[in-house]
């Protein structure tokens, strides 16, 4: 396309959203297309509208905890916690209560009104499960968060679990493209983890879903997987940015530019016109210039605190920005 196509494109997309309707496939693979500057500068304006349009200016901010950490079976590529790789990471069975409590409370009273608990593993069963179940339960009632898992591939019965512990949502991350996740994990399938979501859904939980961009796919292959997101029916996507982690496969991964990441942000959004965009790993290496782009084209949320294995952001570093952005915190 040549930037005057490019530009009629971006525009036919804008007004179709903006009309409530729902972008095809074809329109989304030739947003993905879209290259020059000018032609950038549109999309990511019409993502903006988008934005201002569908969702309100309130911040969405959560927080997580990693309730059980490394020896984990998968060989997902990107992992630290991954048994097939030598990371060093830490490793523990499970988080001590007392401290899973005391970050809840702490992040309460900074504002924070969402609180997950993440574990590594294909899933999380029998009595670790009831303690997770209890610790989240606890939550709850001391603080009034909303309450969240992501505890791998459970069936219905654990899902119906953490529903009746007070639990509303639960997380499992597609990662990336089904045409690019065979490389990055065997041990299982995009398939698996939307059976999981599917059983999610029956079980009265709302879903938390995304992925890390920057393992080595194509802009293409970006379009792709948020395309695949409209199956798992999310109501939050987070958007991770690979952070290269020594010992694991993709150590020495080029990293993905800053551009990249906001086309990614604004293809997202005319995708998911009115669904949270949330801002997970990796976005510390950006500019202070490319983390507002990114809250204006298109990301609505964030975990805010440590990251389970990299280092995070901080409640006040994170109000301070997204206030800036013009958002309500």
């Amino acid at each position: 396309m040549d930037i005057h196509e490019e530009k009629a494109l971006v525009e036919e997309a804008r007004k179709a959203v903006l009309a409530g309707e729902v972008l095809s496939e074809s329109t989304i693979y030739a947003l993905a297309d879209v290259d020059s500057d000018e032609g950038v500068t549109a999309l990511c304006d019409a993502a903006a509208e988008v934005t201002r349009t569908f969702n309100d200016r309130k911040f969405d901010p959560c927080s997580i905890v990693n309730a059980r950490s490394g020896r984990c079976s998968e060989n997902c590529k990107w992992c630290a916690q991954s048994a097939h790789f030598n990371t060093g990471c830490s490793t523990y069975d499970l988080v001590d209560r007392d401290e899973a409590i005391a970050v809840a409370d702490h992040n309460a009273r900074g504002g924070i009104n969402r609180y997950s608990l993440v574990a590594s593993g294909r899933a999380v069963r029998g009595k670790a499960l009831d303690y997770i179940c209890d610790i989240l339960a606890e939550v709850k009632s001391r603080t009034g968060m909303h309450t969240c898992a992501s505890l791998g591939l459970l069936d219905e019965e654990g899902l119906r679990q953490l529903k009746k512990s007070g639990a509303t949502r639960y997380h499992c991350n597609l990662e990336t493209a089904p045409s690019h996740f065979p490389t990055l994990c065997t041990t299982h399938t995009i398939e698996d983890k939307l059976a999981t979501i599917d059983a999610a859904h029956r079980a009265g939980l709302d879903v938390c879903s995304g992925g890390i961009i920057g393992m080595g796919e194509n802009r293409r292959q970006r379009a792709e997987f948020a395309l695949t997101l409209r199956r798992a029916r999310p109501v939050s996507i987070p958007i991770n940015i690979l952070c290269p982690i020594p010992g694991t496969p993709l150590a020495d991964a080029e990293l993905i530019s800053e551009r990249e990441i906001i086309i990614t942000v604004a293809i997202f959004r005319m995708a998911h016109p009115d669904i949270q965009l949330r801002f997970a790993g990796g976005r510390e290496r950006l500019s202070a210039e490319a983390l507002r782009e990114c809250l204006r084209v298109g990301i609505n949320g964030g975990i805010t605190g440590d990251l389970l294995t990299t280092t995070g952001s901080t409640i006040a570093s994170d109000r301070e920005l997204v206030e800036s952005a013009g958002y309500k915190f």
